[in-house]
């Protein structure tokens, strides 16, 4: 044998394990795209009736919106009815209400008549160790 021939004995040997190698890779591809076409065909058969199933809860939120918009229009004409009936007592009973009690207190203070508390002397305590302020101290000596 001469060395061409252990050349090409060598490069076909090469030869035939990249070849090896590129087969069992394609094998490979070959089970990995047959597992993504399985699992595209499972999500594809559960995302359907989760689809039906969005469709339907849009649906119910959407009538749900209808009933709220109608219960906050209604509550709005329930609240300007309320501000206008409170206006309107304020302007009917507010007037005489304050003049009686100021008429009241007129009475009252003509007869010399006061229901006030006599305002108690207030106490002081001296606090050792502590100054007063200059505002203070004016105000006690003068």
């Amino acid at each position: 044998m001469s060395g061409g021939e252990v050349a090409g004995i060598i490069v076909a040997v090469f030869w035939a394990i990249l070849v090896s190698f590129l087969a069992l890779a394609l094998v490979r591809l070959a089970q990995t795209l047959k597992a993504a076409t399985k699992l595209v065909a499972d999500v594809t058969e559960q995302a359907v009736p989760l689809l039906a199933d969005a469709s339907t809860t849009v649906r119910s939120a959407r009538t749900q919106l209808d009933k709220v918009d109608a219960i906050t229009s209604d509550v709005q004409e329930v609240t300007s009815n309320a501000s206008a009936l409170s206006s309107t007592v304020a302007s009917t009973f507010g007037g005489p209400l304050v003049k009686v009690a100021a008429f009241g207190y007129g009475v009252r203070k003509a007869l010399g008549r006061t229901d006030d508390v006599p305002a108690r002397p207030e106490r002081r305590s001296v606090i050792v160790g502590r100054t007063v302020p200059a505002a203070r101290r004016r105000k006690q000596k003068g």
